[in-house]
């Protein structure tokens, strides 16, 4: 009989923010692969667990993934935790998670702490439709194409970002978006958790004076309904029905589907813009 892989949200600061549930598990299970042994261990201590640790991290998940799913197809019980709130977000997590589902392996997510939804909440920004970003690419061509997405998006976003690169991703935001409204958290449910409730511009000055220090997440407001809906109605009215056409055409929607999108937009019905575009193409 095959085991279960338990996944186990501990916590991102505060070690009283962990479930009864996950602690029972953790006590039980025959294994617990660990993101960082020596930081896991620390948690374990604390609430005196004896279970056995092995890591399992982004540069050894190749041969560890293995050996943990052979473990499981014994019928060993493991439990997968990452340092700090719920494994697979932003970690290797995901990886063995795929692997289970590859071999028929049940998988058992015990919720608890997550760093992405308490700064959303913290952050006092709209949270009725959101997207997590998580780590931003490091290779600057990429990074300015995922900014780039957030231009005309009006979902509040959420992102993970180390001190190091903190100002110069506000700094990029900026560039690519302008002016927004971003709460920026650190220290979540630790003593010295801050919410700065800022602009991209404050925020920049501040932490130009201001070493960036600790892991952040950064909730950013999204672009302005309204704003947007002028800004295209400003666009349209300065292109023919042909030009607003064929930018859809351009970007591989089919005939029928672009000509109703250009129908909607200019307030016209779609034999309108049909005979448009086939006297200008005659």
């Amino acid at each position: 009989m095959k085991g279960k892989l338990f996944v186990c949200a501990t916590p991102i600061g505060n070690l009283k923010d962990i479930t009864l549930r996950c602690l029972e598990t953790l006590k039980n299970v025959d294994l617990i692969a660990a993101e960082d042994t020596r930081h896991t261990i620390k948690l374990l201590n604390h609430y005196e667990i004896k279970t056995p640790l092995e890591s399992y991290h982004e540069h050894n998940k190749d041969s560890k993934g293995k050996k943990l799913i052979n473990l499981l197809l014994d019928g060993k019980n493991i439990a997968l935790v990452s340092d700090a709130g719920m494994p697979g977000i932003c970690d290797p997590g995901e990886d063995i998670i795929k692997l289970c589902y590859e071999n028929e392996i049940p998988v058992v997510v015990l919720p608890g702490a997550t760093a992405s939804i308490t700064a959303l909440i913290l952050s006092g920004i709209k949270t009725r439709s959101y997207c997590f970003e998580g780590f931003l690419p490091a290779n600057k061509k990429a990074k300015k194409e995922v900014i780039e997405r957030l231009k005309n998006d009006t979902r509040t976003y959420i992102i993970y970002e180390a001190p190091h690169h903190l100002l110069q991703t506000l700094k990029d935001i900026f560039e690519h978006i302008g002016e927004r409204n971003i709460s920026i958290v650190k220290e979540l449910t630790k003593k010295h958790e801050t919410v700065f409730r800022t602009n991209l511009s404050n925020a920049i000055q501040y932490f130009e004076s201001n070493e960036p220090k600790g892991e952040y997440v950064l909730v950013l407001e999204g672009a302005d309904e309204k704003e947007l809906i002028n800004k295209q109605k400003e666009e349209i009215n300065n292109i023919s029905i042909e030009e607003h056409f064929n930018k859809y055409i351009s970007l591989g929607i089919e005939t029928k589907e672009a000509m109703k999108k250009v129908a909607k937009e200019r307030g016209l019905s779609k034999r309108e813009v049909y005979n448009e575009i086939k006297i200008k193409n005659n």
